[in-house]
């Protein structure tokens, strides 16, 4: 588990840092949205005729914490990859929790980087490079962690995108 970071907890050296947004924050234009609302109609319909109200409930917090997200902008994070581990905001993951990582870099569309955790419920961390150079990262985290070069985005990562919803 990550540790929240205090005074006592050792973080090591500094070999990279960049700010990343808590999440990215999508230009959606009027189709979208009305596409959307029609959806989210159609499917709280279905939920209240077929009787599944839960799914329904779903539904329409789904739609609304999109539309809070939409109207709010994302916190700025400081992200550092140390000698010791990572650090995400005040949350420090020593590389002992990880399995492995990957780069998926394919600009302007994809330009991330996926940590592994070995933890069954929080299975990745996934990083956006922004403008750093991915080679750079590449080789200062193959010195601690093994890389899987096997790897391709996530698909619900890719459908998040494609879809604005992420």
């Amino acid at each position: 588990m990550p540790q929240k970071i205090t005074e006592e907890t050792l973080l090591g050296d500094i070999i990279h840092e960049w700010t990343i947004l808590e999440y990215e924050k999508h230009t959606r234009g009027t189709l979208w949205y009305v596409l959307a609302a029609v959806l989210g109609l159609a499917l709280v319909l279905y939920g209240v005729f077929t009787g599944n109200f839960l799914f329904s409930l779903i539904v329409i917090l789904a739609a609304i914490i999109l539309f809070l997200q939409a109207h709010q902008e994302p916190r700025q994070i400081p992200f550092q990859i140390t000698d010791l581990g990572v650090i995400v905001g005040i949350r420090f993951y020593p590389y002992s929790e990880f399995e492995n990582f990957y780069i998926i870099y394919n600009p302007p569309e994809v330009k991330t980087l996926f940590l592994d955790t070995k933890n069954t419920l929080q299975p990745m961390l996934r990083v956006p490079l922004l403008d750093m150079n991915p080679i750079e990262v590449k080789h200062s985290l193959r010195e601690y962690l093994p890389e899987d070069i096997e790897k391709e985005e996530p698909l619900t990562d890719r459908a998040a995108r494609n879809w604005k919803i992420h």
